[in-house]
Order: structure tokens, then C-alpha cells, then sequence
């Protein structure tokens, strides 16, 4: 059972930025991969169709032999959680969050963004999130319809994902904010762009790593760490395979098959 891979997925190729901080702790693990990006972005849909897709998206992998589930995606994850760890008790399951906590206790001048998804920003789980870390702080959210999509296309650094992000920032900088939070997983990919256009000062924090960590926790405690190699990751996508292969060069710097997801 310890050979077994982990499944990981998302609305779309946004979750690869998690993929690849788990690949980074944990290179013995051999992972699975779903892009449901015939649904993107889950921020715009309704908690219970948000809900359906990870039910079903989760029975994908769990039939392909999955040891351990991560909902690579903030949406996902406030929607459904609850749901699949009290259908899947002995599962490990590991969710996202915006990093709300480490924020609160990295910002200097007490004034903190969030670049969010709407669905991201709407939910119950983050408002219990700032209750409970941000009580100290002035937290300014800044919604950003259409980003997902940019990234989704591979728009990295194009001019209009640019101008986007711009927009979003300014203000947030104007306001006093001095550590912005990443609160959706395809933003880590234009982190870049971000750094450019953000004084040095400014602090951008997202929760990969700390995903990774906790997964490696829940592997080591129930005796399920893999010893390698690592198979070769395989993907799914319920959108266009051949975007999703086009993108995975500028988004994890390797070729691979993306094969067509059958729910």
C-alpha cells in the first residue's frame, strides 16, 4: 500500500504549483493528477456542483489505486473537505486554505491582501479563518475574475495578465499592505510577474509547501511513505488535453501525456 500513489487535483492546471512542492519534499511518492478544466474556475460555480465534481473526481482516483488525497484547489476545498473525509474516514485527505495565519504574523504594517478566486472569498471556511488568525489585523480581499483563466491558457506574462494583476495590486499597495496572500493555486505561477510589479518589501505568500509538509505528517503516521522511485506522474484533464500539454512545459518545465478524464 505504501507504493501506492497520491491523487492530487484542481479546477484546473493551478494545483500543478502544489504538485510540484510535494514532488519537492516527498520525490519517492509517485502521483496522480486531475485537472478538471472542462469546469474552470470552480469560483464561479455553486458550493454543491463544486461538491458533485470532487465527489466524483475523488472516486476517479481512488480507482486508479490512490493512497491519499490533496484538493490542490482552495474552492474545492472549503466546498467539499467535510464531505469526502466523512465519506472517507480512514483516507488521508489534505486541503488547501489561504495562508491567513503566516500572513497575519509576517505583516509589519498590520494590513494584509488577499488575491482570491470569488468562491474562495465567499465561503464560510475563510471568513472562520480570519476570525480566528486575523483578529489583530486589517485584512483588504481583492477578488480577480479572469486570472484563472489567463493562466489556465499558459498567458503567464502576457500583456492583459499584466494590466489584470496591476489593477488588482495598486490598490492593495495604496491601502498600506505590506504581504499579499496567493489564495488560489495558479498564482504561485505568476508569482514573477507579481515580483515585478510589488515593492521588494511586500511579502507573497502562498501554502504549497505547507500542503506538502502536512501530507508527508499524515504518509509518516500511518506508515503509507513510499520508498522510490517514483513512478512517472500521470495526468487527466477534462478540458482540451492537448492546451493541458502545451502548458505543462511553462508550468513544470516537462513534457508529458495528459490523458482525457472519463467522469
Amino acid at each position: 500500500m505504501s507504493q501506492a500513489p497520491v491523487g492530487l487535483f484542481d479546477s484546473g492546471v493551478g494545483g500543478l504549483s502544489v504538485l510540484r512542492e510535494v514532488r519537492a519534499r516527498l520525490p519517492d511518492e509517485s502521483l496522480l493528477y486531475v485537472a478538471d478544466s472542462g469546469h474552470v474556475p470552480y469560483g464561479e460555480k455553486s458550493p454543491e456542483f463544486i461538491r458533485e465534481r470532487s465527489q466524483k473526481i475523488a472516486e476517479f482516483l481512488l480507482g486508479q489505486g490512490a493512497k491519499a488525497l490533496v484538493l490542490a484547489c482552495n474552492t474545492a476545498t472549503a466546498a467539499a473537505v467535510a464531505d469526502l473525509r466523512e465519506r472517507y474516514p480512514e483516507l488521508p485527505i489534505v486541503g488547501m486554505e489561504p495562508a491567513v495565519k503566516p500572513a497575519a504574523a509576517a505583516t509589519r504594517s498590520g494590513v494584509v491582501g488577499v488575491l482570491a478566486t470569488t468562491g474562495t472569498l465567499k465561503s464560510a471556511k475563510f471568513a472562520a479563518l480570519l476570525d480566528r488568525f486575523a483578529s489583530d489585523v486589517r485584512v483588504i480581499t481583492q477578488p480577480c475574475p479572469g486570472l484563472v483563466e489567463q493562466i489556465e491558457a499558459g498567458e503567464l506574462d502576457a500583456p492583459l495578465t499584466r494590466e489584470l494583476l496591476h489593477g488588482w495590486v495598486e490598490p492593495l499597495l495604496a491601502e498600506g499592505c505590506d504581504t499579499l496572500i496567493l489564495g488560489c493555486t495558479h498564482y504561485p505561477f505568476i508569482e514573477p510577474v507579481l515580483r515585478e510589479l510589488v515593492p521588494e518589501s511586500v511579502s507573497l505568500v502562498d501554502t504549497g509547501a505547507a500542503v506538502a509538509r502536512h501530507l508527508q505528517v499524515l504518509l509518516d503516521k500511518r506508515g503509507l511513505r513510499a520508498v522510490g522511485p517514483a513512478a512517472a506522474t500521470r495526468y487527466w484533464s477534462s478540458g482540451d488535453v492537448q492546451e493541458m500539454e502545451r502548458a505543462l512545459p511553462k508550468l513544470l518545465s516537462e513534457l508529458a501525456e495528459v490523458r482525457s478524464l472519463p467522469v
